[in-house]
C-alpha cells in the first residue's frame, strides 16, 4: 500500500476519502471489486474474460494490492493443476456497498453529460435559448 505523503498529516492523510483512494486508486481495481461481487468465487483466468482489457500484470498486481488491503480474499487449494480463487471479504463487501452510490451517479452521466453538450453546440452555433430547451428535453 502506497502512502499519499501528505506534509504534516498523520500517517500522511487528509481524511478518509485519501485512505479510501489508497485503496481504490487504480484504471481497474473497482472494476476487479466489481466484478468479484457480481460473480463471488472467480479464478483468475474468469476475472481476466470479465474484465476486457486488463492485462495479466495489472490483474495481479491489483489483486495482490487488493489483498494486501484486506478487500480480497485468496484461497489456493492443494490441487493438480493449481487452483487458485478469489473473493470480497467482508471489509471489501463493505466497500462495495459504498461504491454503489458512486455507480448510480456514474449511471446517471450519460444523460447529463449528452444535455450539456448539446446545450454547448447550441450555444457555439448561436441558436436560440428555446431550441435549447427543446435539445434538453429530447436528449432526456
Amino acid at each position: 500500500m502506497t502512502t499519499l505523503n501528505r506534509p504534516g498529516t498523520p500517517d500522511g492523510h487528509v481524511c478518509g476519502i485519501d485512505t479510501a483512494m489508497e485503496v481504490i486508486g487504480g484504471k481497474w481495481k473497482v472494476l476487479i471489486l466489481w466484478a468479484l461481487h457480481e460473480h463471488p468465487h472467480r479464478r483468475f483466468g474468469e476475472l481476466r474474460r470479465l474484465l476486457p482489457g486488463i492485462t495479466e500484470k495489472v490483474l495481479a498486481s491489483h489483486l495482490r494490492e487488493l489483498e494486501a488491503d484486506g478487500v480480497v480474499h485468496r484461497v489456493s487449494y492443494d490441487e493438480v493443476p493449481p487452483r487458485v480463487e478469489y473473493s470480497l471479504t467482508e471489509d471489501g463487501m463493505r466497500l462495495n456497498d459504498a461504491l454503489q452510490p458512486l455507480a448510480a451517479w456514474g449511471r446517471e452521466r450519460p444523460t447529463i453529460r449528452r444535455r450539456r453538450r448539446a446545450r454547448v453546440c447550441c450555444e457555439r452555433a448561436g441558436h436560440s435559448h428555446s431550441l435549447m430547451a427543446a435539445t434538453s428535453t429530447v436528449a432526456s
